[in-house]
């Protein structure tokens, strides 16, 4: 069961940057190939210091089932496992991927501070990574966007730090890594399922065998170091035309680039917001703001009024306070 050693070296490359060696690894472990092989990867290369866990989300009569294989597994592999559940008001019947999601995250941030684990683990892929990559071009977004998933970033609506180590393997290499251990992953339906964005996209990719995913995933990584230069050119400006207090920010924008100014809204809303917290700033939010600020006017968003002029200034919204907690 346990992976070829040139297989379980070359995840030690991946992971050994983004998690230091001697740190605690959860691992969100769904059933599924992509997951499955991350298990038997990281059991392998970091024995004694993994734990899993499978999330129940409560939308599929099979899941507490497949939840228990897993369980199994982890057993076998002598890896602590644990089964999170979601608990509906009311299942969603919209946006029930994202809303599942949401969900997931969730419990997996809570689960990951309550065992004191060094970061949470992904099983995401490069096939996942440019399929992102196409919902996000037809999304028109921008370059932070395009640069699709990060290797390590903060687990949405926690401080855990989320790290995808996977990113550079594709799908079919954790297939043989399932299939050589003689495991037979969970088949989720919503995967075939048409109704869903990614899985169009999906299809709609495995239709064009010119697109080549390396080559993709290439572009991907450059865009990811155009990102990464951007992050440190606003950074450059915030230090260099920003005034920040606990209530309020002052830009002056002068002539800075448009992408620099949209990076710097950015951040003064996400240091000032008391709603939607953690939540990513969307590009036709930002648009909206830029936009009134621009020509002078004024826009809310998250809880902060922005207001333009020579100088944009940021400030809590009126009769709206900022939690003590929300920290830049």
């Amino acid at each position: 069961m346990v992976p070829a050693p040139e297989l379980i070296e070359r995840f030690r490359r991946n992971l050994d940057p983004l998690v230091p060696a001697d740190a605690r690894l959860g691992l969100a472990v769904s059933g599924g190939p992509d997951s499955l092989a991350l298990l038997l990867l990281a059991a392998a290369a970091r024995p004694g210091l993994v734990e899993a866990s499978t999330v129940d989300h409560g939308l599929r009569a099979e899941t507490p089932g497949e939840a228990k294989v897993v369980a199994g597994l982890c057993e076998q592999l002598g890896v602590p496992h644990a089964i999170l559940t979601v608990t509906w008001k009311r299942k969603p019947e919209t946006a029930i991927q994202e809303r599942a999601r949401v969900a997931r995250y969730r419990l997996l941030g809570a689960w990951a501070k309550d065992r004191d684990l060094g970061a949470l683990a992904t099983a995401h892929h490069l096939d996942d990574q440019v399929e992102t990559f196409v919902m996000r071009l037809t999304r028109g977004a921008g370059i932070q966007g395009l640069a699709g998933m990060r290797r390590a970033v903060a687990a949405p609506g926690s401080d855990v730090r989320l790290t995808r180590p996977l990113l550079g393997w594709r799908r079919f290499e954790l297939e043989n890594i399932c299939a050589d251990a003689g495991l037979t992953p969970v088949e989720d339906p919503s995967n075939l399922d048409p109704q869903f964005e990614r899985v169009r996209v999906r299809q709609a990719l495995a239709r064009l065998p010119e697109i080549d995913t390396g080559a993709v995933g290439r572009s991907l990584a450059h865009l990811g170091q155009a990102d990464a230069a951007l992050r440190w050119a606003a950074g450059n400006e915030w230090q260099r035309a920003v005034t920040a207090g606990d209530q309020e920010v002052v830009y002056r924008p002068d002539g800075a680039p448009l992408e620099i100014r949209r990076r710097i809204v950015a951040l003064a809303i996400g240091s000032l917001a008391n709603e939607g917290r953690g939540a990513e700033l969307r590009g036709r939010e930002l648009d909206r703001v830029l936009l009134a600020l621009r020509s002078g006017g004024k826009a809310t968003l998250r809880g902060v009024l922005c207001s333009g002029g020579e100088q944009w200034r940021f400030i809590p919204a009126p009769n709206r306070t900022r939690p003590a907690n929300n920290l830049r």
